[in-house]
């Protein structure tokens, strides 16, 4: 069985990699840029073929999903910094043409890496324990939560008998080894002292992921013979305290949490021009926006998901849980200089 793996040098697509030649069920090859690093691969490269190419490339990805058996397809456009055109690019067109490529070539599984932001409405509030079966929004936050649907769609929609599809949405992957996630960015921010309290004293709730998580629950969609043509929420058993996990997290690695909360009015013009001068192609290719309406509906609604349908189509069960996770996370930012050393990485 061989294993095609995008998106492999970042921290999903890395965590992927290293577990599926941990468990030695697959020979695994990745695609990657020339100038992609790899550096988070260093303990398993030998054992991993690597076909350089790129996802707007059809001849590299025809070359890379030949003899494929099952692909997992985790590179996308997730920043906030892009046009519409360019996250069209990179999480539509380029999955499209993936699924075309692995297709023709008799690829068997496709387990594609969504989003619940692909569910997220611009105008929405709380989403408190939902599963599949909530319908996409007629207006989406930005331009990730809708490539990100729109990608999912057409990987559901090519599911066959002989090609057997499926997607998964975790939310908010966390852990080791992450090194520019939204977590981090937070923590980076919080470091810095510049990271606003947008809880006004409302616990708000999520449904993170653990990276060895969604890592486990793509080794599992890939063997289920119930997951094509579906789409499932993976999550962490334990329901998160946003703020009050930031606070822990922060506390560890000694950064003060935020206690500075803006005039929700006041917020929401500002979030409305950045919006605005974001419009603006140069500047939208350049840098990411200091804050969106994205972010601040992140960290001010509830969400947290339903996974009862993996559990009963997958065997889905988190395998690593929060206290454990969370040790592990503490124990590698400070090995890595803290989240502000990150973040000036980014």
């Amino acid at each position: 069985m061989k294993a095609l793996v995008t998106g492999a040098s970042g921290f999903l697509g890395g965590a992927i990699v290293r577990r599926l030649v941990r468990d030695g069920d697959y020979e695994v090859a990745i695609l990657a840029r020339p100038t992609s690093n790899l550096r988070d691969l260093a303990e398993v490269i030998d054992r991993v073929e690597v076909v350089t190419g790129d996802l707007t490339d059809a001849a590299s990805l025809d070359r890379a999903t030949k003899g494929v058996d099952v692909v997992f397809h985790s590179a996308a456009r997730v920043d906030d910094r892009g046009t519409r055109a360019q996250f069209v690019a990179e999480n539509v067109t380029a999955t499209e043409n993936l699924l075309r490529a692995a297709q023709r070539n008799g690829a068997a599984r496709f387990v594609f890496i969504s989003s619940p932001s692909a569910l997220m409405d611009r105008d929405g509030g709380d989403q408190i324990d939902i599963d599949e079966s909530v319908p996409y929004p007629s207006r989406y936050l930005n331009h990730y939560s809708e490539t990100k649907a729109a990608a999912e769609r057409l990987v559901l929609t090519s599911n066959t008998p002989e090609f057997s599809t499926c997607a998964l949405r975790p939310r908010a992957i966390w852990g080791a080894g992450d090194r520019s996630g939204p977590i981090v960015r937070l923590l980076g921010r919080a470091g810095e002292g510049t990271l606003p309290d947008l809880s006004y004293g409302r616990q708000v709730y999520a449904s993170l992921c653990h990276v060895d998580n969604i890592a486990e629950a793509c080794v599992l969609a890939a063997r289920s013979e119930q997951a094509g043509g579906k789409a499932y929420f993976i999550a962490d058993a334990e329901r998160t305290d946003v703020w009050g996990f930031l606070g822990e997290v922060a506390a560890g690695l000694g950064y003060p949490m935020p206690t500075r909360q803006p005039n929700p009015r006041v917020l929401a013009a500002i979030v409305a021009a950045i919006e605005t001068v974001w419009r603006i192609p140069l500047v939208a290719v350049r840098w990411s926006p200091p804050l969106s309406r994205y972010v601040v509906a992140l960290m001010t609604r509830t969400a947290t998901y339903d996974t009862t349908a993996a559990t009963r189509d997958l065997g889905y069960h988190p395998i690593v849980d929060r206290d454990t996770g969370l040790a592990g996370f503490l124990t590698w930012l400070e090995s890595q200089g803290g989240a502000v050393a990150l973040n000036e990485q980014i």
